[in-house]
């Protein structure tokens, strides 16, 4: 009933901000859906499945606000395919200037473990390696922050394939859902690094193929204490991939 009252206060709350918007003139209305295959779900370092998982999405934005669904689908988790997680991320991105900005709210409905939720705001610049930095504060469970670094860069290839590679690492704020140190405390220090590199293939003029290969690994002993008690089988540095079907709208 919690994760019900949260995620309808949340819907309720997005088309309240959309409403004035409703007699502009040209509104700029988008839309998109996904499903991914992936050999193990790996969120933030922690390898949070022991086998391939499923992950559909499907979101809109209207002037610059969004709304989006994501699910975590593990076949391992019980004796059935079984939702895992399922996320409604409400948000707003505008630009000044080559400067980007996004901020927002995610409601993480968890499947074994406490739901719990994060603002976040993002701000990116139009320049070589599109660096970009992202704040999170987990508002429940967490009760900490975390923070995200990362760079990119796509090269176009024959066929208009692109070929993106991207690098991050990120900090951990004595956010609970982060994990703890080897004294069984909450820590700041750096988390985890990861490096991908996927390719953009278009089928048609809205539907992609998208597979990709990534690693992420520790940059501190508290995280590497963290991710191995957190991680489903220990794992602590994973490799992993999968391939994205996406449909825009």
């Amino acid at each position: 009933m919690r994760r019900l009252k949260v995620m309808v206060l949340a819907m309720v709350l997005s088309l309240a901000v959309s409403v004035p918007w409703v007699f502009a003139e040209a509104p700029k209305v988008s839309g998109s859906a996904s499903v991914g295959v992936f050999s193990n779900y790996v969120w933030r370092g922690q390898k949070l499945s022991n086998s391939y998982v499923i992950q559909p999405s499907v979101g809109i934005t209207y002037n610059g606000f969004g709304i989006n669904l994501w699910s975590n689908i593990d076949p391992d988790f019980g004796d059935d395919l079984e939702i895992t997680e399922t996320d409604l991320t409400i948000d707003y991105a505008f630009d000044v200037e080559k400067f980007g900005f996004d901020v927002g709210l995610i409601y993480y409905g968890l499947e074994g473990a406490p739901d719990t939720a994060e603002l976040y705001a993002t701000v990116s610049y139009d320049t070589l390696l599109s660096p970009s930095l992202t704040l999170y504060y987990d508002i429940d469970e967490g009760d900490g922050g975390f923070a995200v670094f990362s760079i990119g860069h796509s090269f176009e290839l024959a066929r208009k394939i692109a070929l993106n590679l991207g690098g991050s690492v990120s900090i951990n704020f004595d956010n609970e859902v982060m994990g703890y140190d080897s004294e069984g405390d909450t820590f700041t220090n750096f988390y985890n690094g990861e490096v991908s590199a996927s390719l953009s293939i278009p089928v048609t003029g809205s539907i992609t193929i998208e597979p990709v290969v990534a690693w992420s690994f520790p940059l501190s002993n508290d995280a590497e204490h963290a991710l191995s008690a957190i991680s489903d089988d220990g794992d602590k540095d994973i490799i992993y991939g999968g391939i994205t079907l996406s449909l825009s709208f």
